[in-house]
């Protein structure tokens, strides 16, 4: 799966020099972010306009629609995780009212969709890690803030500066002991 400054999304077979599906053509909102779920039957697709847009990998179209498209953020979207069985979205992002990660439900209508959002990153959240064994969200900011949520009970748990600049990377080890951040500086 690519995606591109340009807005474009791309999906390609390893044995095959030619993309197999085109998401999204050129003239799109940068794309911020791109995953499958862990099942490889969904790609969700993050972009700089706020949006998030989930396809069903199996198409036979060549110019498929995606079967979800929510404006998460009113900024913009810059990463999200897939919870649980893919029903459960985790975004983070910026918008003007600093809810900045949030959770949404796509089994039922886009009008209910948000579930809980989270005011939290003064600025924006940039990046977002789901630690499935504790249920947990944690995610890094424009200020160099890591914020830890309980998803079960919608708190955070935790908030403290890590970084002095954008927390860029999150990553979790296997056994969920302990996550590693990057940053721009």
């Amino acid at each position: 799966l690519t995606g591109a400054q340009d807005g474009s999304v791309r999906m390609f077979e390893w044995t095959r020099p030619q993309q197999l599906v085109c998401f999204r053509q050129a003239g799109n909102a940068r794309v911020t972010r791109m995953y499958f779920n862990s099942q490889g039957n969904k790609c969700g697709v993050a972009d700089g306009e706020g949006f998030l847009s989930i396809w069903q990998v199996n198409q036979t179209t060549s110019n498929p629609k995606p079967y979800l498209s929510w404006q998460c953020h009113s900024k913009t979207t810059s990463d999200f995780a897939f919870i649980t069985s893919s029903s459960l979205v985790a975004t983070s992002g910026q918008s003007n009212d600093n809810r900045n990660v949030c959770l949404w439900d796509s089994l039922v209508s886009s009008g209910n969709s948000l579930i809980h959002a989270f005011t939290c990153h003064d600025h924006g959240a940039t990046v977002l890690q789901y630690a499935p064994k504790h249920q947990l969200l944690i995610s890094g900011g424009r200020k160099g803030y890591i914020c830890v949520f309980d998803i079960r009970q919608r708190q955070i748990l935790y908030t403290f500066q890590a970084h002095e600049s954008a927390v860029k990377a999150l990553a979790l080890d296997p056994s969920e002991d302990y996550f590693v951040t990057g940053s721009a500086e």
